[in-house]
């Protein structure tokens, strides 16, 4: 190294030393000899000193290049292992990011397909219900037909079923018959006419005459018969007899019904058989035993009625549900015509439903027979 180029540096100089010696008087070429010498040496001195000093400088040089390069290249790894270093920082938070993403959607999977199962679980109850209660109605509607097909089919111009026609009955059988039960708006034992008259006459004694309007009104709804009310045929039974027949003192709870019966969804039942009790309305809706739903009247209230499934009942008065009984028997008999289960001459059709029309004239002016 450096030091040691130094140290040989000052040694050599020290070991080639020489004095001059002082020529003496009787030779003069020793002298030049002496001299002579002495330059030589100093020559071949210089030249290594030169030498060192050259291989001194170069080995600086050399270690101040070798220092940079090293310096350089330690400054580029730090560069680079710094860039390492975020790289691997970024990818590190990329994966946290990803983890976390994964977890939320493994959740939110289970949960959907928790969800997905209760709601499958529930619409499955739904459904089964629906069908339990449909087998239910397809059983009812069944029993009705064949009561129906025993009632009227049977019926013809030449020989009329006394059932069907009370007023060809005579006056002592021609009584109300007791016992509503559990009506549906669609009952096959439709109220006859005795039913709603207290004192009915013999046909004999009632003479008809056809109306033209009415009955051409009738001919062009029989011909595709429908529940529309925009018709002429029925939107005149809506507007005479309908209407006036449903509107009670509640107007909102009359509209509950009057859609009911349109739907056919009206239950009406004696309180004497009452399983259920009455819940999920105020006792002024409700009414009670001794007051009236409909009309708001202190009466005493032998029905009761529910709309759908609501689980709601509603005591009325006789009055009431009489009334609400003319216009069910009307739509049960409209509902047969349009099922093409009424095999009648179209002139007996249209006296029926007048007679059903009258009948519900009778409830809304107050009358109604006494076993109500």
């Amino acid at each position: 190294s450096q030091a040691s180029f130094e140290e040989e540096g000052q040694k050599q100089p020290a070991g080639g030393h020489w004095k001059p010696l002082m020529p003496s008087k009787g030779s003069t070429e020793e002298p030049e000899t002496g001299c002579q010498d002495a330059g030589g040496v100093d020559e071949t001195q210089s030249t290594e000193q030169l030498n060192v000093s050259r291989l001194r400088s170069s080995s600086v040089e050399i270690r101040e290049k070798g220092s940079e390069f090293l310096k350089e290249e330690l400054h580029k790894a730090q560069k680079e292992l710094k860039l390492k270093d975020k790289e691997c920082e970024r990818l590190s938070k990329v994966r946290e990011q990803l983890e976390q993403e994964l977890e939320e959607l493994t959740a939110s999977l289970f949960e959907e397909a928790h969800k997905m199962v209760r709601e499958a679980n529930t619409k499955q109850a739904a459904s089964e219900k629906q069908l339990r209660e449909a087998r239910g109605k397809i059983d009812m509607l069944q029993a009705e037909v064949t009561a129906l097909k025993t009632l009227v089919i049977t019926s013809t111009p030449s020989s009329p079923n006394r059932e069907l026609h009370p007023q060809l009955q005579s006056p002592s059988k021609a009584v109300f018959r007791k016992g509503h039960g559990r009506n549906k708006s669609t009952s096959s034992a439709m109220v006859s006419a005795a039913g709603q008259n207290v004192t009915p006459e013999p046909a004999s004694h009632e003479h008809k005459e056809v109306d033209s309007i009415l009955f051409a009104e009738f001919q062009a709804w029989k011909e595709s018969p429908s529940l529309d009310k925009s018709c002429s045929f029925l939107d005149r039974i809506y507007r005479e007899d309908i209407g006036p027949c449903l509107d009670f003192t509640k107007q909102e709870l009359s509209e509950l019904v009057r859609v009911a019966v349109e739907q056919n969804t009206l239950t009406i039942e004696p309180v004497a058989f009452q399983t259920l009790p009455v819940v999920k309305v105020s006792a002024e809706e409700c009414g009670g035993p001794k007051k009236c739903a409909l009309s708001g009247l202190p009466r005493t209230c032998k029905h009761r009625i529910m709309l759908g499934d609501s689980g709601n009942y509603y005591y009325i008065s006789p009055s009431c549900r009489a009334r609400i009984t003319a216009v069910c028997n009307f739509f049960t008999y409209i509902r047969y015509i349009q099922q093409g289960l009424v095999r009648q001459d179209v002139e007996l059709m249209f006296w029926e439903i007048m007679r059903l029309r009258r009948e519900m004239s009778l409830a809304k002016l107050g009358f109604y027979p006494s076993e109500m």
